[in-house]
């Protein structure tokens, strides 16, 4: 899991109170920060994890806010903070959780769906958000809208429930199978396909909230910026990428992102659109987007010549 930082930007040197954090958190995500199972098992004593954790980052589709979440606070499984004691600056006089039950899946490339490997639940983090936020920011980091902390592994006690495949596999002792398949893993394979999903079930007067879910497949290395076969056809149509964006617009590297997965960021030309400038307000960009925003995504299908704008693609 990981949240969204919101509320105002915090100067440097100001760190966030306990009392004020809750303010400061906008919403929540399933997060999957892959890693490097071999590399981090190297660099994890005495550096800690690193170069492991640092090539990439998938989240789910929905931003859920803590207002929606509220229906489903709940105690953590360690019940109270005894064992450590938090220090006075972190400690949490409504010590609590979410009620978020999740779940990841492994599909091999034979496989006609994923096989469920662990059953989770959020509860089971002794820290909570509103206490990582804090600590993070007490040395005076200057924490800012959209900044994005993830929760780290969330495991529970059944084995059932370990929340990494280093801790499923046991270091590579027992084997994981996967349902439906004669296949096995002790770490994910080329082709494997992994869906993490998250849920809060309904409950009497307050329905299901559901997190969507955060899908990735493992590519042979050396494939990064290829395109995957079923885009090819689309790449092929479709050229002359142009895309107009803010370097401080997270709509913008959203659309970066998706750029680059499909394998189309290296042939799309960016062009910087200085809002502190006012360039949104151009009458060129205004004919682009009467709307006067960032990101516009323009391109051309080849087939039919027609210039096409897209300004809907962040949301």
């Amino acid at each position: 899991m990981a949240f969204f930082v919101g509320g105002r930007p915090m100067k440097p040197g100001e760190p966030v109170t306990m009392e004020d954090a809750e303010n400061h958190i906008f919403g929540m995500v399933v997060m999957n920060d892959w890693s490097a199972r071999d590399i981090q098992k190297w660099e994890y004593v005495p550096l800690g994890p690193f170069g492991a954790k640092n090539f990439a980052t998938s989240i789910s589709p929905w931003v859920v806010t803590l207002d929606a979440l509220e229906p489903f606070r709940c105690p953590t499984s360690a019940g109270e903070q005894s064992d450590p004691v938090p220090l006075e600056y972190i400690r949490d006089p409504s010590y609590s959780s979410y009620d978020i039950k999740l779940e990841v899946g492994i599909q091999g490339s034979s496989m006609d769906a994923p096989s469920t490997v662990t059953r989770s639940n959020f509860a089971n983090l002794y820290w909570n958000i509103k206490q990582q936020l804090v600590h993070h920011s007490v040395t005076g980091c200057n924490m800012q809208p959209g900044d994005l902390l993830g929760s780290g592994t969330i495991s529970g006690t059944p084995q059932d429930s370990f929340g990494s495949m280093l801790e499923l596999c046991w270091k590579g002792s027992r084997e994981v199978p996967l349902e439906g398949s004669d296949e096995v893993r002790k770490f994910l394979k080329d082709g494997d396909l992994v869906v993490m999903t998250g849920v809060c079930n309904e409950r009497p007067g307050v329905p299901r909230v559901g997190f969507g879910a955060v899908e990735g497949r493992v590519l042979p290395a050396g494939t990064i910026g290829a395109a995957p076969a079923a885009v090819a056809e689309a790449s092929e149509r479709y050229a002359n990428f142009v895309l107009y964006s803010y370097w401080r617009s997270t709509c913008s590297w959203r659309v970066r992102t998706a750029l680059a997965a499909k394998g189309l960021l290296g042939t799309t030309e960016i062009r910087p659109v200085n809002l502190l400038q006012g360039g949104h307000k151009s009458d060129e960009h205004a004919e682009m987007n009467p709307m006067k925003q960032v990101p516009v995504l323009e391109f051309t299908d080849t087939v039919t010549g027609e210039t096409i704008r897209l300004t809907q693609v962040c949301g």
